[in-house]
């Protein structure tokens, strides 16, 4: 492979110095409560027990303010300062909602926090006419969204982060990142307070003055991180981003020069994707497992909806119930507001299809059947809510049965085996099993191993007159540490002709003792009722 035929990396890097003002006010103006003075505001933050400076919007920048000034200071400079508190959660929120708006121009979108960005944009600038007119885009986009951003592509992220903070809207060409920063102070490589006066007390005070020295001096003087930051900020290499979605193994996506907003057209959008993300994986030989559609609204706010599915899914038009069932569904409508100019549906796990003999085994169309309407329910009403029970191997009652969603477990419950019922026998264990045993009020029993003669549960007396028992069972001491005691199950039926699974939780004078060592009653459960 010759050099110029790689594919060189490519990173644009958002900064939005003003993310907490500029959430705040965007709320206000959203709320009709705009600035209407152009009144100086601040958000202040506590730090070391003393109200500073967190964030500041262009007028209070312009009477001189700045960040980590303290409060009482800068009201002495200006009285009519409208001060805001800060609110770290919130403005994180609203930087990963813009993240989830970056994902129309790349998939591969990651966090510089708290107020920054960074796009892997290798490959895909060409879509929006280039390098540049795609930083056009995308600043003025945010900025009528009522954000200040500063902007900058480069070959490594940290010299695109650099070039952000000195030179918003640079450019720099694949191995011009050095001469690019070489004039910019120490400051903008983000090193650290001390790292940035340590380097100017040795007299280095631009970043073309500290690679004017040698690697291993600038790493024996201020360490090995700094002297890789610096290396990444030349262009020498780089650290990979850490993209906050994981890429998805397919993707088709749609965009509108005049947007959509009707259900038909949004319905209409789907299908066309699913046909085209079906011959896309058709051609590998895969079906889909997890879908998700992403819709991006012209104001910035994106909604997404997954579906996931038991089986891989190779038709478009399974695609398309599930999609439709889960719209119905959707407690908060899908809201187009002014409208989606883009729609993308993609495929986040996708499997090998196996060929099945389908014209002669009946088994598999009821299997298909089975999976297809699990899948439908569970766009409906969710997949943890689907769910089939798989036998476990435990003699405890309560953990006998495993409920796991239907949607990835149904072919092993198919192929569960429980045990067997003895014919003409009546049931070991009852049809109705509590989620937790009912605590019963017993008078007395016969002891040591006998059943009660009467109980009481739920403020009615049963009096009995079959019994069945005992069954002993013996919780898992390698488990439970030996906390939990012996039961001994009965079935029992009473004068009205009701059955019981009852049990006593302990041995008489051999596990339950009181404070003092003495022996005491156990205490006596109802577990579950029989038909």
């Amino acid at each position: 492979m010759s050099a110029s035929s790689v594919n060189h990396r490519r990173i644009l890097s958002l900064w939005l110095p003003r993310l907490p003002i500029d959430r705040i006010q965007r709320f206000f103006s959203s709320a009709g409560l705009g600035n209407a003075n152009h009144e100086p505001s601040i958000v202040v933050i506590k730090d070391n027990n003393t109200l500073v400076i967190h964030a500041l919007d262009e007028a209070a920048e312009r009477l001189g303010l700045y960040i980590g000034q303290p409060l009482a200071n800068a009201r002495a400079m200006c009285p009519d300062l409208k001060v805001f508190d800060a609110d770290i959660v919130a403005d994180a929120k609203t930087l990963s909602d813009i993240a989830d708006w970056c994902d129309r121009f790349t998939p591969l979108v990651a966090l510089d926090a708290p107020h920054g960005l960074f796009l892997d944009i290798t490959g895909c600038a060409h879509l929006f006419g280039g390098e540049a007119a795609l930083l056009k885009t995308l600043v003025r986009a945010l900025a009528r969204q009522g954000f200040a951003v500063s902007a900058a592509i480069a070959g490594t992220s940290v010299c695109a982060r650099t070039l952000t903070r000195q030179a918003t809207g640079t450019i720099v060409a694949d191995g011009r990142e050095a001469a690019a920063i070489d004039q910019f102070p120490v400051s903008a490589l983000g090193a650290g307070e001390a790292i940035t006066t340590g380097l100017r007390r040795a007299g280095l005070k631009t970043i073309g003055d500290v690679a004017s020295r040698s690697s291993h001096e600038i790493t024996a003087r201020f360490g090995a991180r700094f002297s890789t930051l610096l290396a990444h900020a030349l262009g020498q290499g780089d650290a990979p981003i850490n993209p906050r979605k994981p890429l998805p193994d397919y993707i088709v996506e749609k965009r509108f020069a005049e947007p959509i907003a009707t259900d038909t057209m949004i319905a209409m959008t789907l299908s066309r994707l699913a046909d085209t993300l079906i011959a896309s994986m058709e051609k590998q030989g895969k079906g889909a497992r997890r879908l998700e559609a992403a819709f991006f609204r012209t104001d910035g706010v994106v909604r997404a909806i997954t579906v996931e599915t038991g089986r891989p899914v190779t038709r478009s038009a399974v695609i398309d119930r599930l999609f439709r069932e889960r719209l119905d569904a959707l407690a908060d409508p899908l809201d187009p507001g002014f409208g989606f100019d883009m729609v993308r549906l993609s495929a986040s796990r996708t499997e090998i299809v196996v060929q099945e003999q389908r014209d002669l085994d009946a088994h598999v169309h009821d299997n298909d059947e089975i999976a297809a309407l699990i899948d439908r329910i569970a766009a409906r009403i969710g997949g943890k809510r689907v769910v089939v029970h798989l036998p476990q191997d435990t003699h405890i009652p309560e953990r006998a049965a495993l409920s796991a969603p239907a949607q990835h477990h149904l072919t092993a419950a198919m192929q569960a085996e429980w045990p067997a019922r003895a014919e003409s026998e009546p049931p070991l264990r009852p049809l109705r099993l509590f989620d937790r045993p009912e605590p019963i009020k017993v008078p007395f029993a016969t002891v040591p191993d006998g059943p009660p003669h009467q109980f009481t549960w739920r403020r009615a007396l049963h009096a009995v007159v079959r019994v069945e028992g005992p069954e002993r069972i013996a919780m898992e001491w390698w488990q439970q540490d030996g906390k939990q005691l012996t039961r001994d199950y009965f079935r029992i039926e009473d004068a009205e002709g009701l059955r019981f699974w009852i049990f006593r939780d302990g041995l008489y004078e051999g596990e339950t003792f009181d404070g003092e060592g003495k022996p005491v009653s156990p205490n006596w459960y109802v577990h579950g009722l029989f038909a």
